[in-house]
Parts: structure tokens; sequence; C-alpha cells
């Protein structure tokens, strides 16, 4: 007989006498808030251990057994995914409790079964409350067609500012929408638009094989939840460039990172043709991370913003990214043929507005001197 698993059932010691379930850990993110406290995991031979405020901060009980890990894990999996997870050695799967959305990867490593667990809030916070250095935002969700970028690392939030902008529309527009995600994060209610949300593993094959049969399916605003090889970028320019509106991510810290990065996915002699395509179908690569606050209250956004004007599009057009940079540092105004923002540009900003300190801008900064010179001008 198979055993059964209970969200439930209280498995862990937690030290002077309190034994928790994997409910009661995942109540934890509902009381403090999924912006302060994002992840669990929980890995074999350690006491679980929270991101708080970006930080790890480990549970003062016992150290995770292999048969405690199965009781706090497999709950959350269902019989199917424990059988992807037992074949492939692990799985990616989504979950829902109380008022948040929470996304699974439970993993094998050297010790075991392992588990990372992110919080995702089910409600969407307005484009407003994101925290964008100027009006980019309003721009993206007028556009009707090019590409769409949000990078950053993984917890940078790019999700969470996507799921804003697809919400914003669902409100304004008639539109059909579809999402490729892995997995589903945030769910969308069916309001003015026409969503359809997919999940790679369970409703499609691979983001390609996704993105592909999407094209026949006559949409307007696509969703690619990550460009992770070259015909995924590849299919994703090409909706782009034929009038659909695509918001894509990626992991890169940086503007120029980024352009570069996408022509990384191809070969030498590919890459004039690609750069063409990127000079024609991208209208915003929006840079983020998330930076603990001064106050110690959770953390807040600092972005950096390309808007691919005219000037933009023939640097990119002639592989001159490296002048990218210096465009983002003058085209600062608010208006719709500027718009640009570097991320240290915004972090000297934030730490002038009291909102972070001087000491954290400089860990996040991608360039010193480019930080220091921001914070000399107004």
């Amino acid at each position: 007989m198979e055993q059964t698993y209970s969200i439930d059932t209280k498995v862990y010691p937690a030290g002077e006498g309190a034994m928790l379930s994997i409910s009661d850990m995942l109540a934890y993110f509902e009381k403090m808030g999924a912006m302060r406290v994002s992840d669990l995991h929980i890995k074999i031979g350690t006491p679980p251990a929270y991101r708080i405020d970006g930080d790890l901060v480990r549970l003062k009980g016992s150290v995770v057994t292999e048969q405690i890990a199965q009781q706090l894990v497999y709950p959350l999996l269902g019989e199917q995914n424990i059988g992807y997870l037992k074949r492939d050695l692990a799985v990616d799967c989504s979950y829902k409790f109380g008022t948040l959305q929470f996304r699974i990867n439970a993993f094998k490593d050297n010790d075991g079964l392992a588990c990372a667990i992110r919080a995702l809030g089910t409600d969407i916070p307005v484009p407003e409350d994101i925290g964008f250095p100027n009006s980019a935002w309003q721009d993206i969700v007028r556009k009707k067609h090019g590409l769409v970028l949000f990078t950053g690392i993984t917890g940078a939030g790019k999700s969470t500012t996507i799921a804003s902008l697809l919400d914003r529309i669902n409100q304004n527009r008639s539109a059909r929408i579809f999402t490729l995600e892995d997995p589903i994060e945030y769910l969308f209610e069916q309001r003015n638009c026409m969503i359809s949300q997919r999940e790679v593993g369970r409703d499609v094959d691979t983001f390609s094989h996704g993105l592909r049969s999407m094209m026949r399916e006559d949409p307007d605003i696509i969703f690619v939840g990550e460009m992770r090889d070259a015909e995924t970028v590849s299919l994703t320019l090409t909706a782009a460039e034929t009038g659909h509106l695509v918001f894509s991510t990626l992991h890169t810290r940086d503007v120029v990172g980024t352009l570069t990065r996408i022509l990384d996915f191809f070969p030498p002699q590919k890459q004039d043709e690609v750069r063409n395509q990127l000079s024609l179908g991208l209208q915003y690569i929006v840079c983020q991370k998330l930076i603990p606050r001064k106050k110690g209250t959770g953390r807040i956004v600092a972005m950096e913003i390309l808007n691919s004007n005219y000037a933009i599009a023939n640097l990119i057009r002639k592989g001159k990214v490296e002048q990218i940079y210096s465009q983002m540092q003058v085209k600062t105004k608010d208006q719709p043929d500027e718009r640009m923002i570097t991320l240290e540009r915004h972090l000297a900003n934030l730490v002038k507005k009291d909102e972070i300190d001087l000491l954290e801008a400089k860990k996040w900064a991608n360039d010193l001197n480019s930080l220091q010179d921001a914070m000399k001008n107004d």
C-alpha cells in the first residue's frame, strides 16, 4: 500500500517541543507577506530556511531527514509529479495555498531530496506600485506589437512586473492573450481579454512547441516565460516582428548583457540577421533588481530601462551595443522618444530619497564609477 501524504501532518521538530507541518511553513509566508519572505528551502542535513528580505534564515529546529523531507515536499507535488521527480530527478509545479500561489521546484542533490518553494501573491500589484522610475510602463501597455524583455536574476520580480502589466492590459483592452510558463505563476481572471495560460510539461512539451502552435491560434499578446534556447529566441523574435506584442524574460543583469546574450544563442553567420530582427522588433528592455530597503521593511525595485528608439535600433543593427549605455545615461527625459535610465542612476535616486543605503547601492551596482557619477548629479 502506497503511503499518502498530507500538508497538515506535523512532521518537523521545530524546537521547544513544537512540531510543524508544511502548511504551517507556508502559512508563515501569508503572515509576513510574500514581498518580505520570498522562498523556503528544504534540504536533507540542515534545518529548513526562509529567504527573508534577500537573506537566508534557518529555522532553529532539527536537521531535515529523508523521511521528513518526503513528508514536507510530497504533499505539494501530488502523485503525478512525484512520479516525474523519481524519473527525471527534478520537477517544477505550482501550488495554491490560502491567498498565495507557490512555485515548487523539487530535485535531488548529493544528500537526497531537496526543494525550493517560491511565494507568489495571487493579488497582482498595479503597475503604479511596482516601482518604475518613469512612465515606461504606460508606453508598454499601449503597445500593439514588438518585443518587451524583462531581465534579472532569479527572484528579481520579473514575473510580478509582467503580470502587473498584463493585468492592466486585461482591464483596459480587448485582446487574445496566451502565456507559456514553467510553471504558471500568477493566475489571471477573464476580464476584457480572453486569456489562455499554458504550463510547460503539462499543457505543452516545450516552449518552442507551444510557440509554434500558438502562432496558429490568433494571438494578440504572447508571454513566453523564458527564452532558453536558440529556437525559442528565434520564434519569439519572429512573433514580435509579425505584429504581436511579446513579453519574455532572460537571466541577465543589464541591457548590454541582454543583447549580447541573445546574439550568443546563434552562430556568428546568423548574428547579422538576428541584430536586424532585434532592431526592428525590440521595444523595451527592463532589467531589475530587488534591493533591501534602508529601514529593514522589505525590498524595493531598482531598474535599468532601454527604450529602443531610432538611434538605439541603429546601434543594434550595426552591432555597436557598447555605445548603448551612454545613450541611456543622457536620454532620461520622461518623454516618448527617451524614458531611459541606467541602473546606477536609479540606485542613486533611491539613495537620495532615503529608500536604500549607499553601501547597499554599491553592492548592487553594475559599475561603481557610474554610481559615483550619478550620486554627484542632481
